[in-house]
């Protein structure tokens, strides 16, 4: 089972880059955010308590988020791989991922961070909030805080893989075909 963290700052192209990798490697893409939404809507008895949890704009805590994903695992065991958009965040969730991957026989294939400076980053989420419509996609500032947000809780996660060297650094400047031939290249060399 390919099991792929991939990982960058807000609009460094995670989710365009996670579409091409699923088709080309047949892995699921699993956004935490789309499937607590699906728990919730499907009316679960854990998407009722995120329901609850993230009233007045909480988080989920990480032991709920940790067992929808696990449901949804083991939902999908016959699958080829996972593509974990931008999850673990926290170190806390990276260790309790590897222990509930451990748990159903899985472990993390690669982290891949995609790497994008920080003026690049607000150029291209400035340009997004042109057609998103999303608040956050359109203040500078806003922007700069979600970018020192990620810095700070993401640092550790990424060493955390790096001591299991797991962690690969792929440049996320270029045409979006320039930067997925990196991520395959990486990929292809996992010797699988």
């Amino acid at each position: 089972m390919l099991n792929i963290v991939l990982f960058g700052p807000p609009g460094a192209g995670k989710g365009t880059q996670a579409e091409k990798l699923q088709q080309k490697y047949g892995l699921l893409h699993l956004s935490t955010g789309e499937v607590i939404r699906d728990e919730m809507n499907r009316g679960t008895e854990l998407g009722r308590l995120a329901a609850r949890q993230m009233e007045g704009g909480r988080l989920a805590s990480d032991e709920l988020v940790l067992g929808i994903i696990e449901n949804y695992i083991e939902a999908h065991r016959s699958a080829p791989g996972v593509i974990f958009d931008g999850f673990p965040r926290t170190l806390p969730q990276a260790e309790a991922f590897d222990r509930m991957l451990s748990r159903v026989g899985a472990e993390v294939s690669v982290m891949l961070a995609l790497e994008v400076p920080d003026e690049v980053v607000i150029e291209r989420i400035l340009t997004r909030g042109k057609t998103s419509g999303r608040a956050d996609d359109q203040s500078i500032d806003t922007i700069r805080n979600r970018i020192e947000v990620y810095d700070r809780q993401t640092a550790v996660v990424a060493d955390f893989y790096k001591k299991q060297n797991k962690f690969r650094a792929v440049e996320g400047v270029g045409t979006i075909d320039e930067i997925f031939d990196r991520l395959c290249a990486v990929i292809n060399g996992l010797g699988r």
